[in-house]
């Protein structure tokens, strides 16, 4: 019989992961009683509020007989203030890309990854440093300064965008090793959850953010660059322009979500956005992650949840409302069928919504 483990939570964490073995019953059901715990069925742990009378309280709870499992926590990579050479190259880098239609975040994000690079190899000619030299700096990081997976990913791409783009080398020169891709489960809310999070706010402008971004699986940039003519009542779709990836597609558009929007218009009149805040202009990420943050809390819903898991939840009840791919796919604005195919690992595997065959062959008798 296996033993509780509990996951160290790291600096700032809000919640402390715990994995329960399904065979400790009267361990499970006297850690549920505990106030704030909570049970994620896609990544099949509990949570409880990270304090350390929490802790304290749920070691007792396991009478000293658990595992600790500590994460490594990321070291900050040290700095070094840029020469006139390497401020050059992150302009050089950048006017490429806008001249691209790259959008800005991503232009941002390069220009960050690329100084991080740029810190260790400054002082050479770019042009001589080779792909073993890359790969080497990139090790490094993930041994002394913990980096994760998506970090690699996003500085490989960084240098990669440097070498192919600015300085006209081919993709072969620099194909740098990757990490191996890890098939993460998307974070999804139950039906019951979205419910209660959607009918929460009382204020028609925040219950309509939450609405348009779950009924139609929307991207929370996708959301705030809506714009009123993007809204066909008549046609029955949302029209999202460029997207991510600068990709135009189409998604539906419910008729109560219509209903809803008519009412936000009728009160708000916002003039050229879908929403806008106080002072016009597009309504922020950070004021509709709180909106979101506010419902969860007041529902008691998924305490991990975030905007995009509303995203998620929309693709999973699509699947099993039994919903093409095909179609689901092209509403995502997802290139490939296999981004699209990960929501089937998520719907809920029990009698409820798929039947045994042998159901179907007693049904004949």
């Amino acid at each position: 019989m296996g033993t509780p483990i509990i996951y160290e939570p790291l600096k700032n964490a809000k919640r402390i992961k715990i994995f329960i073995p399904y065979e400790l019953y009267e361990i499970r059901k006297a850690f549920k009683s505990l106030n704030s715990t909570y049970w994620h069925p896609s990544q099949k742990l509990w949570s409880i509020i990270n304090t350390q009378e929490n802790m304290a309280l749920v070691k007792r709870t396991f009478k000293g007989d658990f595992t600790i499992s500590v994460e490594k926590p990321f070291v900050p990579i040290k700095t070094t203030r840029l020469n006139e050479k390497a401020i050059d190259t992150l302009l050089e880098l950048e006017k490429t890309l806008v001249l691209k239609h790259y959008g800005q975040s991503t232009i941002n994000n390069y220009k960050k990854m690329l100084s991080v690079f740029l810190t260790k190899f400054m002082h050479q000619d770019l042009k001589s440093i080779s792909k073993i030299q890359i790969e080497q700096f990139i090790y490094e990081l993930i041994k002394l300064n913990n980096i994760s997976e998506s970090y690699q990913n996003q500085l490989i791409n960084a240098i990669k965008a440097y070498y192919e783009h600015v300085l006209g080398l081919p993709r072969e020169y620099y194909d740098i090793q990757r990490p191996k891709k890890s098939q993460n489960i998307p974070n999804v809310l139950s039906q019951e959850e979205v419910l209660k999070i959607l009918q929460h706010h009382k204020n028609i402008k925040h219950k309509a953010i939450l609405w348009t971004i779950y009924s139609a699986g929307l991207r929370i940039s996708e959301l705030i660059n809506l714009r009123i003519a993007d809204v066909h009542s008549d046609e029955g779709y949302l029209f999202i322009k460029d997207s991510k990836g600068k990709k135009d597609h189409k998604t539906i558009l419910s008729d109560h979500l219509v209903v809803l929007l008519r009412k936000y218009y009728k009160l708000h009149k916002p003039s050229y956005w879908l929403f806008e805040g106080q002072t016009g202009g597009k309504y922020s990420t950070t004021s509709i992650r709180n909106i979101l943050r506010t419902a969860i809390k007041e529902t008691d819903s998924n305490p991990w949840a975030t905007v995009h898991t509303l995203r998620h939840s929309f693709a999973t009840h699509c699947i099993e409302n039994n919903m093409n791919l095909r179609h689901l796919q092209n509403m995502l604005g997802h290139n490939s069928p296999k981004t699209t195919e990960l929501y089937t690992k998520t719907i809920q595997i029990n009698n409820k919504n798929i039947s045994s065959p042998i159901d179907n062959l007693l049904k004949k008798l």
